[in-house]
This record gives C-alpha cells, sequence and structure tokens, in this order.
C-alpha cells in the first residue's frame, strides 16, 4: 500500500477511536460513590489518598510557582487520574502533562485544557488519535525528539487540516528522548518548520537523572548544567527567528532549582502530589537526609491475612499491589522498625528489624510506596480520605488503554 495512502488510513481509523473513546473515558473518569465507606470497610489492597496532605501538598507547590513567578504544568503519568488534574488546574495549573496518548485522550475527555504529550511518537496509529483529538477542539501540545516525527505529524496535520503546537524535546542528559541541545536542535526546528501546520513554541527539557539525585548541593549542579543546555538552546532558537516562548522541563526534585533558572517558563512536577520512598532519600535544601518538601499522601493500605509464626506475619499486599521496580522497600506508615519483603504475587512478609511486636492477624495498615508513578498503574482506582472517612473514589482513568473501555 501506498505510504501517503497508509498513513491517511490510519489516522482516520486513530481519529475514529479516539473519538468514540472520548464518553466512555468521560463516564469513566467521573467519580464513584463512596457509599459511607471509611478506611475500616475498604476491601483490601488499596490505594488510599490523605486528602489532608494530597491538598497541602498541591497548594504549597502552586504557591511556590507563583512566588517564584515561573508557571507548572503537572505530569500526570504520576496520578493518572483526571479529578486530581483538576484540582491542579483549579490550583492554577498552565495545562496537564501526559505520558501516553491515553493519558491525553483521557485528560482531554475530562475538560483539561493545555495537554502535553511529553513522550515522542512515531507510531502512525497513535499520531492518528493525537490528530483527532486536535481536531475535536482539544487543546493539545507535542512534543518532537527525531527527524522522522515531524514527517508523519506534518502528512496527519495536513490531511485533517488541523494546526499542532510542537515543542523541541531536547537531551539535557538523560540519553532516553530528544535531540542533542544546540544546532543539532536548531536543524530539527528548522525540518518542523517545513510544515505551515506544526507551530514551534519552545523546546522541552526533562533531567531526570538530576530529579533523584541525592543531596540537595550535589542536585543543584547537576540540574543547573542539564537546564542550562536548554535555556541556550532556546536561544539559539529565537535567534534562527522561532517564536521558542516555552522552557518546559523540572521536576518535583528540583523544582526550587529550575524555578529559579533564567529562561524556565514551566516545571512538569509531578510526584509531589504523593511523595514517595524513592523522593525521600534524595534530600532537602535544609540539610535534612529525608526530602520532606512534600508530605507523603498516597499508600496502600493492607491487611495481616496470616499470622502463623512468631517472627514474622503476611499481608495481602504482594508484586500486584506494590510497586518493586526499584530497590527501595515500602515503609509502614504508623509501625517503625517494620521490615518488608516480597512473598509473591498475592503476599508481602513483615518482620521486625529490632525484634519490636509485630501487628496481629486482622490488623490493617498503611506503607508508603517505593515508586508512586508505578504503584498507581497497579490500580484502577484511588480512594480519597478525610481520616478515617472515604470522601470519594476517583478513578484513574489515563491507566494505560483503561480509558478506551
Amino acid at each position: 500500500m501506498d505510504r501517503r495512502l497508509f498513513l491517511s488510513s490510519t489516522m482516520t481509523s486513530g481519529m475514529i477511536a479516539a473519538t468514540s473513546s472520548i464518553p466512555a473515558t468521560a463516564a469513566a473518569a467521573a467519580a464513584l460513590e463512596a457509599g459511607g465507606l471509611t478506611q475500616a470497610t475498604i476491601a483490601t489492597p488499596a490505594l488510599v489518598v490523605d486528602l489532608d496532605a494530597f491538598e497541602a501538598n498541591v497548594n504549597k507547590m502552586a504557591e511556590h510557582c507563583r512566588q517564584a513567578k515561573c508557571g507548572f504544568r503537572p505530569h500526570a503519568k504520576t496520578h493518572k487520574c483526571p479529578a486530581i488534574a483538576q484540582r491542579q488546574m483549579a490550583a492554577g495549573a498552565l495545562g496537564i502533562c501526559a505520558a501516553t496518548v491515553p493519558e491525553a485522550e483521557a485528560l482531554a475527555a475530562a475538560g483539561i485544557r493545555g495537554v502535553l504529550l511529553t513522550s515522542p511518537i512515531v507510531d502512525v496509529g497513535k499520531i492518528g488519535r493525537m490528530v483527532a483529538l486536535a481536531s475535536s477542539g482539544a487543546d493539545v501540545m507535542l512534543s518532537i525528539g527525531n527527524q522522522k516525527q515531524p514527517v508523519l505529524l506534518a502528512e496527519a496535520a495536513e490531511a485533517a487540516k488541523v494546526d499542532l503546537a510542537v515543542l523541541v524535546d531536547l537531551d539535557v542528559g538523560d540519553r532516553r528522548t530528544g535531540i542533542l541541545p544546540g544546532e543539532p536542535a536548531v536543524e530539527l526546528a528548522r525540518q518542523i518548520a517545513r510544515s505551515k501546520r506544526l507551530q514551534i513554541k519552545g523546546v522541552q527539557a526533562y533531567a531526570g537523572h538530576a530529579s533523584h539525585t541525592v543531596g540537595f548541593e550535589a542536585r543543584q549542579k547537576v540540574s543547573r548544567e542539564a537546564i542550562g543546555k536548554a535555556v541556550e538552546t532556546k536561544k539559539l532558537l529565537v535567534k534562527a527567528g522561532f517564536d521558542a516562548q516555552i522552557l518546559s522541563g523540572g521536576s518535583t526534585g528540583t523544582y526550587n532549582i529550575d524555578s529559579a533558572i533564567d529562561g524556565m517558563t514551566e516545571l512538569q512536577v509531578g510526584s509531589y502530589v504523593f511523595m514517595d520512598v524513592d523522593y525521600r532519600r534524595i534530600g532537602g535544601s535544609d540539610g535534612q537526609t529525608v526530602y520532606a518538601d512534600f508530605q507523603p499522601s498516597l499508600t496502600v493500605l493492607t491487611t495481616v491475612v496470616s499470622a502463623t509464626h512468631a517472627d514474622r506475619v503476611s499481608i495481602d499486599a504482594g508484586t500486584k499491589a506494590l510497586d518493586t521496580t526499584t530497590t527501595n522497600r515500602p515503609e509502614a506508615k504508623s509501625w517503625p522498625g517494620l521490615a518488608y519483603a516480597k512473598f509473591g504475587d498475592e503476599f508481602g512478609g513483615l518482620t521486625s528489624e529490632g525484634g519490636g511486636k509485630l501487628p496481629a492477624l486482622g490488623e490493617r495498615l498503611e506503607f508508603i510506596v517505593p515508586h508512586c508513578d508505578p504503584n498507581v498503574n497497579l490500580y484502577d482506582r484511588l480512594y480519597a480520605c478525610r481520616g478515617d472517612k472515604v470522601e470519594a473514589i476517583w478513578p484513574v482513568a489515563a491507566r494505560r488503554e483503561y480509558s478506551r473501555g
């Protein structure tokens, strides 16, 4: 089949699929009835959000950005939840970032404006779905970090007669995605500009290698070096005649570093709403070992289901319920000294590191998760709690292709 015909056909299929998925997404994103639930009556394992801590985190980041005169476009890859994105928008966010096409679709279906797809897409089906969103009136922006994307995006946009806002995605040290800073990025921008349908708005620069650098001074050094490359590239684009106003990047770990860099216009912060064990180990600007700028608001609620042995108990949260993608272990929220070990798909084992008392059979415990992003992806809902009361149940509507069901 002719490539152009194939592209047109695939794009049309993508547009139909994306359009048909929106009503289902909107329905899935609507909050479920809490029905008088309390933490004592939630079926475990369950993903729980402490609303007091969550709201404090949302407000603290928003206030920091206001004071720093830097915008923020939080990343939905952390929560994958339109209900949370709406609260971030209400706090003053410029828009919301998405890592996947299903995330972008779910956010757009929930009425979120300013959705930025931060990941590169070279699959014509995914490109068709993003073009379909733009054609339907959704306010979306894409990142371009390689030479193949502009060709596919330009053809798809021209076929749909729709303009697409784009950022030049830079590799500032992660060696994961993006074009190299400096002249390679300028040359890519020139290629993008050959299509009148693709409108360059600026650059994207995520420095993941900086976000988890342990120790504030070391983290500051790494991040300033990385974002400095993006600042210079943005200047080169402006000098070359491009309307490059946006520099989007940063992270929860570097929010108070990157927001002070001249030229940074918006932060792609994500984990700050929840926090996790992985982030807490990086240390704060005050010299403290624990990074405590934001409160842990996300936990997995579990139940002790076996206490046969005196030296250990089993809980109903194994690898299907608690993230195991990092070397960090889940931490019991209100029971110091407990050590968690994987006991299989459905179970986790608890021992006491100091020989202290273990929880009893039937007792419930909350665990701060090792890495919040993949942990949320294990669940289809979040129980939003105020104290012991469940105030709302938020569907994780942007969880992979869940939004298309």
